[in-house]
């Protein structure tokens, strides 16, 4: 963003007809890169997946997104519904395909109780039936994780992380409600509790022990503006959320990168091989 678009009274503010101008030429540009006009997207009903959709049909049209409704048995029937009212406003074509005979079979075999570990396989499993009709479609996979979860590490390797472009990425999830009421959604899913509904009264708020809105004010002095501990102690932050919030952010490094490759030639994947003209775009 340039310096003129950043509000010094409220440093998350942004000019939002400018990146949803920006997010929308960048879905186009990404997949005419990679030679795709198409795009497939798992639709939750939550504010994040409604924001990716509502993009990637503003880039590609209506006919050339897919939206992939994929529930288990205990899933908020309200989410389903949320999504199907997203499929009808945006006359989109989707596909309901429930995950629950896929991954029931492994929590009975590995007696595996732990919620964690069982939205981690029910999130992984999502992923497979996305780049599965990714292959059928010719289609890409559009992610739709946020800013706020990435730094944090909110979020499920290879599961909802997964994608071939992001365009929420670089948005705190203040920015993603922000952007959200730019593009017209419905202020029943912009005022929803965040939740992957991963198990029954599941929130995301109640799993990270804070509210998003703190977390984002925090995230942009800390990433954005590098501010010390003791700089940000001076901007009223409590010193036991600075140091929660920067560890969360130092432990989860190695979920925002690739894989680490072990260096040996001389030009290495993502490494040395990594710029755009090295793939002959």
């Amino acid at each position: 963003m340039e310096t003129n678009d950043i509000n010094i009274s409220n440093p998350l503010a942004l000019n939002m007809k400018t990146v949803r101008s920006m997010l929308v030429q960048f879905i186009k540009d990404e997949l005419n890169n990679a030679g795709f006009t198409k795009a497939v997207i798992g639709l939750s009903g939550g504010i994040d997946s409604a924001v990716s959709m509502y993009l990637a049909v503003e880039a590609l049209g209506a006919k050339n997104v897919l939206a992939v409704l994929m529930p288990y048995k205990t899933s908020n029937p309200e989410s389903r519904a949320d999504a199907e009212a997203i499929v009808k406003d945006l006359a989109i074509r989707s596909v309901v395909v429930d995950i629950t005979s896929m991954v029931d079979p492994l929590f009975e075999s590995q007696a595996i109780k732990d919620n964690l570990r069982k939205g981690n396989i029910m999130a992984r499993q999502r992923m497979i039936v996305l780049y599965d009709f990714s292959q059928k479609e010719r289609a890409l996979v559009i992610g739709t994780s946020n800013k706020t979860e990435s730094m944090l590490g909110y979020g499920t390797l290879f599961g909802d992380m997964a994608c071939a472009i992001n365009p929420l990425g670089d948005l705190y999830k203040t920015h993603v409600w922000d952007i959200a009421e730019e593009l017209g959604i419905s202020k029943k899913i912009i005022k929803k509790k965040p939740t992957a509904d991963l198990w029954q009264g599941q929130t995301d708020e109640g799993e990270l022990g804070f509210s998003y809105r703190e977390a984002d004010r925090l995230l942009y002095f800390m990433v954005d503006e590098r501010r010390t501990n003791e700089e940000l102690e001076d901007l009223g932050f409590a010193k036991s959320f600075i140091s929660n919030v920067r560890r969360k952010i130092q432990i989860n490094q190695f979920k925002r990168r690739p894989p680490v490759i072990a260096k040996i030639s001389h030009r290495t994947v993502n490494i040395d091989f990594r710029y755009v003209r090295d793939w002959g775009i």
